[in-house]
């Protein structure tokens, strides 16, 4: 084929689903392509229809589903007339997914080895070299220790490094066109960095075209040439990547980017905008505009005529109102303006952790999960716990709800009284207080129940409510929720993740709770949904004056949501202080590696990229921490001895503690770190 033939052209696609004899179609008219070494992103709401795009592409759509119209051409080549045989030969050269849960996509009954061998010996590599690409190809997508992990099953290995394995077999075969669906959804942000700059480098190496489908606005920007807005299963608007999310031109588009929290906005300073109502039921809109029953600028016109492309510069959106829109300021997002935070007052002191550790025992050897952990969360404060996937936070959370025994001489306190370590031997008060919501609410949830009898039974075991008074109080917590009467008759297959995640949050607050847990809330949720959401955790605190133990990978969200924040890593609190100081500066090297790992939308707008600090390695195991600073085994601001022999203490009474070796002084800010002069290099180990 020419060199200029798109990797991947749908021509006015429409796809469809077979549901109990009725079919109903989930895209429409879709027409979009991507050049030769061209990456495109997909975005828009689940329930969009951009996994069925993909899928389409592959031609793998579920058995119940078929293209009703329109083509779809990879390399040239119509897919939907090709038979069995040469789809097969279709998907062996030419095209490559990668998947969201890269432990799905692996065999766990094979080791890395035989996984990716097996690509190569499916094109007619002899095993034992296909043996050898395997080992280079891990090479190549930097995975150290490649003779350990070729011999290792999936379940060996860690979330990030799952994923690179995935890739490395998606790239064996040099394919044409790489499908990427949401995948660093659930990896922390330095993970997520490295794989990122991983795809980057690697498709300019292999010439490869990409579609990235992501929820994330940031990483789409950072990583796609240009950008396609699917909604209800039209693509409403595409366009150059900076262009599109710096100027939007679909009331849509402009939706989703005001769902995001500002740089610098605080809860403090306001709700965050949401797209009101929700997407239309599949195959509900037959005329018009489908965006007009949630659009501000929608008229008479909107309900009855479809509307057509309309390009502008570089950008293309089918809206009748492109310049009411554009002219509302309504695309003018100004997230580079930071708004200065709002000093907050807060009670008392909810929840006190003293001297808390965890140690597991894995054979004969001792693995310290969580150290020496303090903190304080005072009445209607939200604490941010951040750090890597394995630094502890999963553990801490378990210890203060009771789930996990803490080890001898740990002290947590609820209201100024010591509790039980263990969940089973607390009072029912004690247990009610303590409440947690998880990030996934489908495991959480009992798919055989009815939203009622879900909530209902929470009020009566945990609110001590029966008869008229638990119905009054369901009621008020549908109503506080944002759900209505309707819901409660629904199970939660019947919802979607948004409203699920209110079901589980209206359980959680049954018991009228003192603190909350919530560990990964928003992180699987859309832009649009995530904001809703956010803006019930933050009414429910104003109005309830429960505290949160809010756990994230996602720092936006973490910022915006959190009064202070405590960073750890190998189960220690590295540092700890107001929202604004540990993202501001003075940060740990830790914090700062964080920071710098995550798009920033705004700086992105701005043409500006913070450098990112890349840390060598992967987070030490605790089976065998290093000696002296945790971190100092991937720290790149190490300053010699002191930090392999000696750990470095964390002020007690310091409102932004700091756990390093460092002075204040010669730690990095946000923009920036000084030079370390010789005589500041660090502070005394007693400070």
């Amino acid at each position: 084929m020419s060199s200029t033939t798109p990797a991947l052209e749908l021509r006015d696609l429409s796809v469809g689903y077979r549901t109990l004899g009725v079919e109903q179609l989930v895209l429409r008219g879709v027409s979009f392509a991507i050049a030769p070494g061209e990456t495109y992103g997909l975005v828009g709401e689940s329930g969009c229809g951009k996994s069925t795009a993909a899928f389409a592409a592959l031609r793998a759509l579920a058995r119940n589903g078929f293209i009703s119209g329109g083509r779809v051409l990879v390399d040239g080549q119509d897919v939907t007339d090709l038979d069995p045989a040469g789809l097969r030969q279709l998907r062996l050269t030419k095209v490559s997914m990668v998947y969201q849960d890269p432990g799905r996509a692996l065999n766990p009954s094979m080791t890395v080895a035989r996984q990716i061998a097996e690509v190569y010996e499916a094109v007619g590599v002899r095993r034992a070299d296909a043996l050898e690409r395997a080992e280079a190809m891990l090479v190549k997508v930097r995975i150290p220790g490649t003779g350990r992990v070729m011999t290792a099953f999936p379940h060996q290995l860690s979330g990030g490094m799952q994923q690179r394995v995935v890739i490395a077999m998606a790239l064996a075969k040099n394919p044409k066109l790489l499908v990427l669906d949401e995948p660093t959804t659930g990896l922390d942000a330095t993970v997520e960095a490295e794989v990122l700059d991983l795809i980057e480098a690697l498709k300019q190496e292999f010439a490869t075209s990409v579609l990235f489908i992501s929820h994330n606005l940031a990483i789409i920007e950072r990583m796609c040439d240009r950008i396609g807005v699917l909604y209800a299963g039209s693509l409403v608007e595409e366009g150059v990547g900076a262009d599109l999310l710096a100027r939007p031109l679909h009331p849509y588009t402009m939706r989703l980017l005001r769902c995001l929290p500002a740089a610098g906005r605080r809860k403090s300073d306001g709700r965050l905008d949401t797209i009101p109502g929700f997407l239309p039921p599949l195959g509900s809109i037959r005329t018009g505009c489908v965006f007009t029953p949630r659009c501000d600028f929608a008229d008479a016109v909107c309900r009855t005529d479809a509307p057509g492309p309309t390009r502008v510069g570089s950008q293309m959106a089918c809206c009748h109102h492109i310049d009411r829109a554009t002219a509302s300021g309504r695309n003018s997002l100004d997230l580079a303006v930071p708004v200065p935070p709002t000093a907050a007052s807060f009670g008392r002191p909810a929840l006190q952790v003293s001297g808390v550790s965890k140690t597991f025992h894995v054979g004969s050897h001792a693995l310290r999960a969580v150290t020496d952990v303090s903190l304080t969360l005072r009445t209607g404060e939200t604490l941010g716990l951040v750090g890597e996937s394995g630094s502890g936070k999963t553990t801490l959370a378990r210890l203060l709800l009771g789930l996990t025994a803490p080890d001898p001489g740990g002290r947590i306190e609820l209201d100024g009284q010591p509790v039980a370590g263990q969940a089973k031997r607390r009072s029912r008060a004690d247990q009610k207080a303590l409440q947690i919501v998880f990030q996934n609410p489908d495991s959480a949830l009992n798919r055989s129940h009815t939203v009622r009898h879900l909530i209902e039974r929470s009020l009566s075991r945990l609110g001590g409510l029966f008869g008229r008074q638990r119905s009054e109080r369901l009621m008020a917590l549908v109503s506080a929720v944002r759900l209505t009467e309707r819901h409660l008759s629904m199970r939660p297959r019947q919802l979607s993740g948004g409203l699920k995640q209110r079901v589980a949050i209206a359980r959680a607050f049954a018991g009228d709770p003192r603190v909350v847990i919530c560990d990964e809330p928003t992180s699987a949720l859309d832009v649009s949904v995530q904001a809703a959401i956010l803006n019930l955790l933050a009414d429910l605190q104003s109005t309830a004056g429960v505290s949160y133990v809010f756990i994230s990978h996602d720092l936006g969200v973490v910022r915006y949501l959190s009064d202070r924040i405590a960073v750890l890593y190998l189960g220690r609190i590295m540092e700890i202080g107001p929202a604004e100081d540990v993202f501001n500066g003075p940060h740990h090297p830790y914090t700062e590696a964080l920071l710098s790992a995550v798009p920033d939308l705004a700086e992105l707008h701005n043409g500006e990229r913070t450098a990112r600090i890349r840390l060598s390695g992967e987070m030490p195991s605790p089976l065998a921490p290093p000696p002296g600073c945790v971190f100092n085994s991937r720290c790149p601001r190490k300053i010699g001895a002191i930090c392999e022999t000696t750990e470095p203490t964390l002020p007690a009474d310091a409102d932004h503690a700091i756990r390093c070796h460092l002075s204040r002084e010669a730690l990095g800010r946000r923009g920036g770190a000084p030079p370390v002069a010789a005589d500041q290099r660090y502070a005394p180990v007693s400070a």
